[in-house]
């Protein structure tokens, strides 16, 4: 009866293991959506892959560069977060083969006699043997949550690309900040010098009662006015070094090298390749493709876990008799186990649900980081030509607004007109200084935003 049994049981293995189909997930057609062939503003061949903070040609800059992607802690996070997703991968994976497992027993025994003497007998066993357990992959379950874990990898790889990009986009920053902050300092000193200048002239015309005490304490406010706003530059540029030295993974206060004292030369719009591109290029965008494949494969996994799984053990075990036919006699064992989901409640259809509808979540968060990235690419592209414009037109400003401050200097030295022409032309033309400087910062961030936007692979090559 036994042996019937167990033919009706390996039949039905057999009938199994031939006719069942592993689930896949099924192909998406274009799931980023549908994407417009070209930027409003330019469109061009994608450029050599490059490091794109190199085109400014300031050895600091990538010095500080360099530091940042090795020491940076927070990269060094998402490294570790990377080794645990490894280690994870290789776990699922392991499911595909069968594990052996070695057993090994001693049992000693001492027993004295009955019969009242002071005889006793002992006694020893041993015994050696491995067990192994398989299941059979019927439907694919393993092999999708294996596909699930290296897509988990592949994807916290990106997490790190994506991280890198970021971090050496917020170094440059903080370094045309802080070059900005500098250049305001230099100006505001300059500034306060020729204010300086001019209130001795006034003073002087005071004393030769030319002018009246008006006009000296017109200018002392804005002698005292410059000097206020030193501070204030010199706090920011503090603050900013601080930020930049925690992006290097140093204590704040750490001495860094930033010598340049001007922002370097502006140069050709990169170009930009196709919307497209941003698909292969852009690290977060290839992260939500992974995480896209990878919930796909949960959902297969999900279907298959709803369906007989078969178990396979076999054990081999010597006893102490055996030991001199160590590799002849093994006691071997072999038994299937086949199990099927009956009344569960409805929880595995549940489980099927839920994974479905986090796929949908993830397609939906793909598609929204595409068009993400174009808008990116897009504002960075608006804001660097617009801001170009408004520094032409600013410099147009400050031209006339010198030869109006030349007039009003020369009507006021004739005694043609009071000071107060003289003082609203004055703080006009070093206003305009001022904000030219800080346009031309927020010039060379758009561009640094335009780099980031646009992406690159050169973080492939980073290593731990």
């Amino acid at each position: 009866m036994k042996n019937h049994v167990n033919r009706f049981m390996l039949t039905i293995i057999l009938l199994l293991v031939t006719s069942c189909v592993p689930f896949k997930p099924q192909e998406r057609q274009s799931p980023e959506g549908e994407l417009p062939r070209s930027f409003s503003l330019y469109t061009a061949e994608s450029e050599p892959e490059v490091r794109w903070w190199e085109e400014f040609n300031d050895p600091d800059l990538n010095v500080l560069v360099k530091e940042a992607l090795s020491d940076n802690l927070t990269l060094k996070e998402i490294w570790s977060r990377l080794v645990q997703a490894r280690a994870l991968a290789v776990q699922a994976g392991a499911a595909l083969y069968p594990d052996l497992t070695g057993t090994a027993g001693a049992d000693y025994a001492r027993q004295r006699s009955d019969d009242g003497s002071a005889k006793t007998t002992s006694t020893e066993d041993y015994s050696l043997g491995v067990v192994s357990s398989y299941e059979l992959d019927l439907w694919g379950r393993i092999r999708a949550e294996r596909e699930f874990a290296l897509l988990e990898v592949t994807a916290a790889r990106e997490d790190l690309n994506t991280a890198a990009m970021t971090l050496v986009a917020e170094v440059a920053n903080r370094w045309v900040n802080i070059i900005s902050q500098r250049m305001q300092k230099r100006l505001l000193e300059h500034q306060l010098r020729t204010n300086l200048t001019l209130l001795e002239l006034i003073e002087l015309r005071f004393r030769m009662s030319m002018v009246s005490a008006l006009d000296v304490y017109q200018q002392k406010q804005v002698v005292e006015n410059v000097k206020a706003e030193v501070p204030l530059v010199e706090a920011e540029e503090q603050l900013l070094l601080h930020e930049l030295a925690l992006l290097l993974g140093k204590p704040t206060g750490t001495s860094l090298k930033i010598s340049r004292e001007d922002f370097p030369e502006s140069t050709e719009i990169p170009a930009t390749g196709l919307p497209a591109d941003l698909l292969s290029s852009r690290p977060d965008l290839r992260r939500a493709g992974m995480r896209l494949q990878a919930a796909d494969w949960q959902v297969a996994a999900a279907r298959a876990n709803r369906l007989p799984a078969i178990r396979l053990t076999a054990t081999a075990q010597y006893g102490k008799g055996d030991m001199d036919v160590l590799f002849d006699n093994w006691l071997l064992s072999l038994a299937g186990n086949l199990t099927a989901p009956i009344f569960d409640g409805g929880r595995r259809a549940a489980e099927v649900d839920r994974r479905q509808a986090l796929a949908d979540e993830n397609l939906s968060a793909y598609r929204q980081a595409v068009l993400t990235a174009i808008k990116e690419v897009e504002d960075a592209l608006v804001s660097e030509v617009k801001q170009r414009e408004h520094i032409k037109a600013l410099e147009n400003v400050l031209v006339t607004a010198r030869r109006a401050l030349e007039e009003a200097g020369i009507r006021y030295r004739n005694g043609l007109t009071d000071y107060l022409p003289v003082l609203t032309q004055l703080l006009a033309v070093q206003n305009l200084e001022r904000n030219l400087i800080r346009q031309r910062a927020i010039l060379l961030n758009a561009r640094v935003s335009l780099y980031r936007s646009l992406g690159g692979t050169w973080t492939d090559s980073l290593t731990p």
